[in-house]
């Protein structure tokens, strides 16, 4: 029902029947201002509850109108002002609360992006070293660190070039008997033997250790202690690896071992 139907009626029955407000608040003891504000659906004016209805009831009566229709029209009436009412309130609600800043969504998106773009990068950054690093890593696999024993300097390992020319000269001309190589040492020191380009040996040696190394070929040692080394190739004395104080290399093949046998004691 559209607002000032159930009013206009109201005051239209009344004054058809031509009776003033005064007489009605005389006879129903409704006081003038209630009359008025039904009339005019003023319904902030009115107590509300069963009190409206009983004065709708009350003023019907008095004029020989139909109660219950009159009832009704009034609860179309009251309940269409209640939901405008509950309308006008949810409204006033949203109003109040604030809306959510542009930037919180836009500093969420920029963010993620940075996470991403981190993770990525980070990615790259590691694959790209990983693949640097790892050729290098594999080329120090291959050769046994020299380590440090009694505060004496290891045997520093042979470059990959002069370690192949060496061991060429220990292939050429090797003779199929197998060779035993000893090597003593009178202090602690390092020593580093490879036979046909495989180190056999690569350890610290105590004071009065003895290691064999066997091979068909000859032997490539080097140690950092070349004065602290006994080596001996089948059981024939080998010169020392190089002079005293410094660290050094020498080749023992099949003619190491003819010269020591002649009595000549150079390599």
């Amino acid at each position: 029902m559209a607002r000032g139907n159930f009013g206009e009626r109201l005051k239209r029955e009344r004054e058809l029947r031509e009776v003033p407000l005064e007489e009605i608040t005389q006879a129903t003891r409704i006081g003038s201002r209630f009359l008025e504000a039904l009339e005019n659906e003023d319904w902030d004016k009115l107590p509300g509850g069963v009190f409206n209805r009983g004065f709708v009831r009350s003023i019907a009566h008095y004029l020989g109108l139909d109660e219950e229709s009159f009832l009704a029209e009034y609860d179309l009436a009251h309940a269409a002002h209640a939901d405008q009412q509950a309308q006008k309130h949810a409204l006033r609600i949203e109003d109040r609360i604030p809306p959510t800043p542009l930037w919180i969504p836009v500093a969420l998106v920029l963010g993620i992006l940075l996470l991403a773009a981190a993770i990525i990068f980070g990615g790259i950054y590691g694959w790209r070293r990983f693949l640097r690093h790892s050729p290098a890593k594999s080329a120090a696999t291959v050769a046994t660190p020299a380590p440090r024993s009694s505060g004496h300097t290891a045997a520093s390992t042979l470059s990959s070039p002069g370690n192949a020319s060496l061991l060429a000269k220990v292939q050429r001309g090797a003779p199929e008997t197998p060779r035993d190589l000893s090597a003593q040492a009178g202090a602690v020191t390092h020593v580093r033997i490879e036979a046909v380009g495989v180190v056999v040996m690569g350890a610290a040696i105590g004071p009065g250790e003895n290691r064999h190394s066997p091979a068909k070929t000859g032997f490539v040692v080097s140690t950092a202690r070349p004065s602290a080394v006994l080596l001996e190739l089948n059981g024939e004395a080998m010169p020392h690896v190089g002079a005293p104080g410094t660290s050094g290399t020498i080749i023992l093949t099949r003619k190491n071992l003819r010269q020591a046998s002649g009595g000549n004691s150079q390599p």
